[in-house]
């Protein structure tokens, strides 16, 4: 059995979240806010959050943007499911979402588009690395709605 993936990151209002009191969860990791794949992935977890709550499931989405940034786009999209702030990247290494990325002819380090399901001990039980945004929350629900 892996080691438990608990830890705590500033939310959208800066303050402290701590993951161990809202297992069991999905942890999106995404690029940056307000980009069109990250606003479609993020849009779609929130229009679905009301079934992964039914199933006792919080959905976490954690970038490397600010707790400003997450603010204001929760706010321009009406979000309503909880971002966090891994600003110093210690979550993202954590769950090894760094990956190498080739921009623009420049090798730079950006988040690799990934999703856990996190159980109550805050055990990793399902994973998916690589994701494509659209239509990825109801992948993620229709797995947890497989196993419930």
């Amino acid at each position: 059995m892996s080691k438990p993936m608990l830890f705590s990151l500033p939310n959208a209002e800066g303050n402290n979240f701590n993951i161990a009191e809202h297992l069991p969860a999905v942890v999106y990791f995404y690029p940056k806010d307000n980009t069109p794949g990250c606003t479609t992935e993020a849009q779609e977890f929130s229009t679905l959050l009301p079934q992964f709550k039914q199933l006792g499931y919080n959905v976490i989405g954690i970038s490397r943007d600010t707790e400003k940034s997450h603010h204001n786009f929760i706010c321009k999209y009406e979000l309503n499911i909880t971002l966090l702030a891994d600003c110093e990247e210690a979550v993202c290494r954590q769950f090894d979402v760094l990956k190498e990325k080739n921009m623009y002819g420049k090798k730079v380090f950006g988040i690799e588009r990934s999703t856990f399901i996190l159980n109550q001990d805050g055990n990793i039980v399902h994973e998916w690395r690589k994701v494509k945004a659209a239509g990825h929350a109801q992948t993620v629900l229709d797995t947890l709605q497989q196993h419930a």
